[in-house]
């Protein structure tokens, strides 16, 4: 594809990627619970999310939790406390089936019914260029009408298939898209 950076940072520039930046936006928009995992209060909030009704354990299930129905209830009795390699697996569960769950009211509230979403795109960090290899690059906005991809691919975890539906959004911006493939933020609300 046209316009890709194949060696970012070489000259000292500082960013990341578009759709790491937008997947990060949309995990502060999917409201985590903000209490550790390590914390109890943290660990019973996120078994009671993800023992609360058969839909969310059949989601969990799918998401990695193995452990059987006498192990989860003893660890929200406080009775017994999972390991940590369990911790990481309730989190990643947690937040795996929380994706789902928010991913079609995110959608929702992001399409707004045909008339999309203002983003704005925060150019990378050219600090630490030399002078002479800095480019001229200014904050932009844009209006992006569908997030499908972008939603469908975030709640699957799938970082190739965002990165794509991201770049075929940012080209839009026109001639010098690839100059925002890298960013230092991005921004939008639902």
């Amino acid at each position: 594809m046209p316009e890709r950076n194949i060696e970012f940072g070489k000259y000292g520039a500082r960013g990341l990627k578009g759709h790491e930046a937008v997947a990060r936006q949309l995990d502060d928009l999917a409201g985590y619970i903000a209490t550790p995992v390590t914390a109890r209060r943290g660990l019973t909030a996120r078994l009671n999310y993800l023992t609360r009704s058969t839909h969310a354990l059949d989601a969990a299930r799918a998401a990695g939790l193995t452990v059987t129905g006498r192990t989860l209830r003893a660890w929200q009795a406080g009775t017994r406390t999972p390991s940590r390699k369990n911790l990481a697996v309730i989190e990643q569960a947690y937040r795996t089936v929380r994706r789902e769950n928010v991913a079609r009211y995110l959608l929702a509230r992001l399409n707004r019914d045909g008339r999309g979403t203002r983003v704005e795109i925060h150019p990378l960090n050219q600090s630490q260029v030399d002078r002479p290899r800095q480019r001229a690059m200014e904050f932009r906005t844009m209006n992006v009408r569908r997030w499908d991809r972008i939603v469908g691919a975030w709640a699957a975890g799938d970082e190739r298939e965002l990165d794509e539906a991201w770049v075929d959004q940012v080209v839009d911006l026109g001639s010098q898209w690839g100059q925002y493939e890298y960013v230092t933020n991005i921004g939008f609300a639902a």
